[in-house]
């Protein structure tokens, strides 16, 4: 297990039972104490946890964990999940995307599709972003033509925010946008840890014609800080085969379009 899979299962951890001790953390991981207490000073350092005297407690009840820390976690279903989701883009269109690591695979399904790159009269795909990887991603690796948003740039996510993206976002049209969520839910629909990104994904959403939720099944059924959108603007949801039956039927009831990859 590499450094940013056990400060992932820490964290993970931490938001179970809220005190985690080193001898608990080194048993569950099995990884030496001298291990632990290296990962503890370095989250503690980056004010993620709060160290104490032969452990550690949370900061909080949940954790944005910068998008570098993620990588690793359900990385075979995001891979799936982008490759399908990248499935429902068409040539010639006008596709949005946010960020996240599910959305990085979308961003790599996408740039492999050889008549996404032709570009032939009309074949052009255009992508409208607000997360800088995305964009750096797809000008490596393709000949899309690419628009920025601008604004603040958040560390934890490459995602832009403020004003001057959303004044950009409320001037363009979008075929489809292919959403990344840290919840989806039948009731409160979906939503994000920061309401920045909410806020920015709300307007992606509201000049979209077509809206999909690209979501592992761990993020089903859950709850987050800032609403995006209603579930009645989500046309189609991309997730795992690792989603419970009932937790698909719920959303399915709801009128949402739900594949599983």
């Amino acid at each position: 297990m590499d450094r940013y899979a056990r400060w992932n299962a820490l964290l993970e951890l931490l938001t179970e039972s809220g005190r985690v001790t080193v001898e608990e953390a080194s048993e569950r991981l099995d990884v030496s104490q001298a291990t632990i207490r290296r990962d503890f000073d370095q989250l503690a350092q980056q004010q993620m946890i709060t160290r104490t005297r032969g452990g550690a407690v949370a900061n909080g009840v949940s954790y944005d964990l910068p998008l570098r820390y993620k990588s690793a976690k359900h990385s075979a279903e995001k891979q799936r999940i982008g490759e399908a989701a990248a499935r429902l883009v068409t040539p010639g269109t006008v596709v949005g995307l946010n960020g996240g690591t599910t959305i990085t695979e979308v961003a790599r399904a996408l740039a492999v599709r050889p008549d996404l790159n032709a570009g032939g009269e009309g074949s052009q795909l255009t992508v409208v972003t607000n997360a800088l990887n995305i964009a750096n991603e797809l000008l490596l690796r393709s000949r899309m033509k690419i628009v920025v948003a601008g604004g603040v740039v958040r560390p934890q996510s490459f995602e832009v925010v403020g004003p001057l993206g959303g004044a950009l976002l409320r001037e363009v049209t979008l075929d489809i946008v292919l959403l990344g969520v840290d919840a989806l839910d039948v009731e409160l629909g979906a939503a994000s840890h920061h309401e920045g990104e909410a806020s920015m994904n709300s307007l992606m959403v509201a000049r979209a014609k077509r809206v999909v939720v690209i979501a592992d099944s761990s993020k089903l059924g859950g709850h987050a800080f800032a609403r995006i959108c209603p579930i009645t603007k989500v046309e189609t949801l991309v997730t795992d085969s690792g989603a419970p039956p009932s937790v698909l039927a719920a959303f399915r009831e709801a009128g949402v379009d739900v594949i599983t990859a």
